[in-house]
């Protein structure tokens, strides 16, 4: 299934009224991991002193800490904006968490203009995300951000 405006509607509804950031990000990757299909790996690294540690998520095992200077993860905290990445072999610094991810999208969650964290979700697929899929994963991620915000 591709990222349709009923699903954002369903993300609504299932964000509002939750108070608990982990809850929040735990509920969205799980949504998301189901939804979409040939994703691997979707998940949160959570932005502690300029160091991303992993998060909730849903997926194999995958890497503990990511710093800002590296990989496609690294690349988003840093710039504060989505990286898409049709074939992450070719993505100079890219970190192998798990060998059978070949695309992969990152998007920054910012409160109050800070990064908070980074949205991160891994396919086997090259060419995996298209930009209107970006652009829906992103209203996603301005839903999640909202509902964050009344929280934090």
């Amino acid at each position: 299934m591709t990222i349709k405006n009923e699903t954002l509607q369903t993300l609504k509804e299932l964000l509002n009224n939750t108070s608990y950031d982990i809850t929040l990000l735990s509920n969205f990757s799980a949504f998301f991991f189901e939804k979409l299909e040939q994703v691997n790996w979707v998940g949160f690294y959570m932005n502690k002193n300029r160091t991303l540690k992993l998060g909730p998520f849903q997926g194999k095992v995958a890497c503990i800490e990511i710093p800002f200077s590296k990989g496609v993860c690294g690349c988003c905290a840093r710039e504060k904006q989505t990286i898409l990445v049709p074939n992450v072999h070719e993505f100079e610094g890219h970190i192998i968490c798990d060998t059978a991810s070949n695309s992969e999208i990152c998007i920054p969650i910012l409160i109050q203009e800070e990064l908070y964290a980074v949205l991160d979700i891994d396919s086997p697929i090259l060419n995996r995300f298209t930009k209107e899929e970006q652009v829906l994963l992103e209203q996603a991620v301005q839903i999640l951000t909202h509902e964050l915000e009344k929280i934090l």
